[in-house]
């Protein structure tokens, strides 16, 4: 199809709405994606449901389901964690909600010049796609697809193209909705704001879609709700709903295409935004229609913002990730079958490694966590708090020491981003804290996100009503910003409860022992942190509290700023140190390093990537996360051990020290518990 045909599908309509509309969308395209609200919206989105009680669906088997706006973003933000689960032979299907067809332009340096082409353009990306995806589950690059099309909610079509190969099986999904525009006002991020807007999609040379098709911000929420029907996921990935406040200068932010005021591209926050909406949706029409909770965990990735922070992938499991880049970028002398071209040029290559922007070097999720909180109760069995089906839920191990655990039950409190934050009060009970949204209406809606607090009745048994701690931040678009609540519990017996605010500062509030919250406050400090806070009480009783920042990693004893460590490109761990009661050992690895290095005596012989979680007892510090491989390893002393059987791990893991050795405990891609115990040799 030529330009002219393409040009001629892409005009966007208005229904009811005057042209003087249009300019004031325009002025608020930017500004408002970061916030995601305009005027009245003409349905009221789902609410925060909060009680509890509702049953939870169980999942015949696990299945990956990820939403991107562009036919890279997976590669460059998602991996290495999509490829992992592959490797475990979870099934993914894969969303990219626009054409990718940007400018048209597919060239590099040295290239002739050509007209552009967007129909051509996105043909060559999704093609990239393909080649990348038939490497990832180890067949030839070129491996012929099965292309077809799959009839959404509403009649809308979308290219399906589907491959299989020693039991592991991709499917690709292409909506190809318009992205990059001369008028901002005609792509998603006004799709997301705008009630009256109706985008027609893009139509990819050789695609079996050959016509184009309306889209309004309804009809976009209702075809992801029907994928998320069709496919049931138990894992789903997406991208940044709420990215960083970043403030810098313009000309840069044009040049590396981020929307003014925010550290991500544009369409990566709206696509964000519509899935995550897409998600609550889903939950409410099931609960509406008397159907069990889907049950799902989610992650969100960070993506633009990886230009700005530390990196924190070692060369080893680099090298893996911009491979994917570079048979997704492919090569113009390449002879891949398809007329269109054989992937998108300027990825293909050495570029991935060379790009100044960097962003492939490093992965961040938007809610950084050490998987469900794990505890033991009176009769030894352990008991398991995280985030299914966007809701608080509750594991309990069928007997002690099984390592098998029985059904979930819903403990309420959503819309819930993934991660909790969890402590333990003096007399046995529980405190639960999360991020919830507590709206995220689009077209007109409001757009926030609160710190919530689920409190235990009595040990081991059930819980007050979810209660509202408030946001450490004035104004709906700065509370979006904030991040994951850690909390722990001092031997005076007061809560300190800590979040990430929008100012890339740590905000606090204390319960005292009667149970009475103080206000937020900010603490002292001028660095700038990243989410993934650790808390910990020494054998003093003093708090403290580590951050990765730009620089070093910041620290904080009972509020106060103390002497930063070097940097690290992770979150850190601690333990309280052995050798004396009022300090901490502190576990973390420089950035882009392999090494985890320990603060009280160098390399700790634990080489990997990611999160990693420390805990103490009398004999020794044992240490867990992942090795270069994604798979989970364990040190105690001299003994390594290395989780090779069981559900393919999603997310970070929790770590029990008991009488019978160390217990991790984490959620797999089936969407249930899963329990390692590897000193006494089992695995469940």
């Amino acid at each position: 199809m030529d330009d002219t045909s393409v040009s001629g599908a892409y005009r966007p309509r208005r229904r009811g709405v005057l042209a003087t509309a249009v300019a004031a969308a325009a002025l608020a395209g930017s500004a408002a994606l970061a916030g995601c609200s305009v005027p009245a919206p003409r349905r009221s989105a789902p609410t925060a449901d909060p009680a509890p009680g509702m049953p939870i669906a169980r999942s015949p088997r696990a299945r990956l389901m990820q939403f991107a706006a562009h036919p890279d973003d997976d590669l460059y933000f998602m991996n290495p964690d999509t490829r992992r689960l592959l490797d475990a032979g979870v099934p993914l299907v894969s969303v990219y909600v626009t054409a990718g067809e940007h400018t048209g332009v597919n060239r590099v340096k040295g290239m002739p010049a050509t007209a552009p082409d967007k129909a051509a353009y996105s043909s060559a990306r999704h093609q990239g796609l393909r080649q990348a995806y038939a490497e990832a589950i180890g067949l030839d690059r070129f491996t012929p697809w099965d292309r077809g099309v799959v009839t959404l909610r509403g009649g809308r079509r979308a290219e399906i193209d589907t491959l299989t190969h020693g039991g592991r099986r991709v499917e690709l999904i292409f909506l190809n909705l318009p992205m990059h525009t001369p008028r901002r006002y005609m792509a998603l991020p006004a799709l997301w704001n705008d009630r009256a807007l109706e985008l027609p999609t893009h139509v990819s040379a050789g695609s079996p879609v050959d016509r184009s098709q309306p889209y309004d911000h309804e009809g976009l929420v209702d075809v992801l709700v029907g994928l998320l029907e069709r496919y049931r996921p138990t894992v789903v990935q997406t991208l940044d709903p709420d990215p960083d406040i970043q403030l810098g200068d313009e000309a840069a932010r044009k040049r590396d295409s981020e929307q003014p005021g925010y550290s991500d591209h544009g369409d990566h926050t709206a696509v964000a935004c519509f899935s995550w909406a897409s998600l609550i949706r889903w939950v409410a029409d099931s609960a509406r229609d008397g159907e069990p909770v889907p049950a799902f965990t989610t992650t969100a990735f960070r993506g633009y913002y990886n230009r700005h922070w530390p990196k924190n992938l070692p060369p080893q499991v680099l090298a893996e990730k911009a491979g994917h880049l570079v048979a997704y970028g492919g090569d113009p002398s390449w002879e891949c079958g398809n007329p269109s071209g054989c992937g998108d040029y300027g990825v293909g290559g050495d570029r991935p490694l060379t790009n100044r922007k960097g962003w492939v070097r490093a992965t961040h999720h938007r809610w950084p966590g050490r998987g469900p909180a794990v505890l033991a109760q009176p009769d030894g069995r352990l008991v398991a708090y995280g985030v299914l089906g966007l809701r608080a839920v509750r594991w309990r191990e069928t007997e002690k020491g099984s390592g098998l655990w029985g059904e979930p039950e819903d403990l309420g409190g959503g819309p819930l981003a993934p991660e909790l934050g969890s402590a333990l009060l003096p007399d046995g009970r529980v405190l639960l804290v999360g991020v919830r949204f507590a709206a995220l209406g689009g077209h007109g809606g409001p757009n926030r996100r609160e710190v919530v607090l689920l409190e235990q009745r009595s040990p081991g048994g059930p819980f007050h009503a979810w209660r509202g701690l408030g946001n450490p931040e004035r104004g709906d678009d700065r509370g979006r910003r904030i991040g994951v609540p850690v909390a722990v519990t001092a031997p005076d017996g007061r809560v300190h409860l800590f979040v990430r605010d929008a100012g890339k500062g740590v905000s606090t509030r204390v319960r005292d022992t009667a149970g009475v919250w103080s206000p937020w406050r900010a603490l002292r400090g001028d660095a700038e942190v990243q989410d993934g806070l650790t808390a910990l009480a020494d054998g003093a009783g003093r708090v403290h509290l580590l951050a990765a920042g730009r620089e070093g990693v910041e620290h904080w004893i009972d509020g106060v700023p103390a002497a930063p460590l070097p940097g690290a490109g992770d979150p850190v761990a601690a333990v309280p140190a052995p050798r004396r009661p009022d300090g901490v050992e502190v576990y973390r690895r420089e950035p882009a390093a392999k090494e985890l290095l320990s603060s009280g005596g160098g390399d700790a012989a634990f080489d990997g990537y990611g999160l990693v979680t420390a805990a103490a007892d009398a004999r020794s510090t044992v240490l867990l996360g992942k090795d270069l491989r994604g798979r989970l390893q364990l040190r105690r002393g001299g003994r390594l051990h290395t989780r090779t059987q069981g559900p393919a791990p999603v997310g970070g893991a929790a770590l029990l020290l008991g009488a019978d050795g160390a217990t991790a405990v984490g959620l797999g891609a089936d969407a249930r518990p899963w329990t390692w115990r590897p000193e006494r040799g089992a695995r469940s």
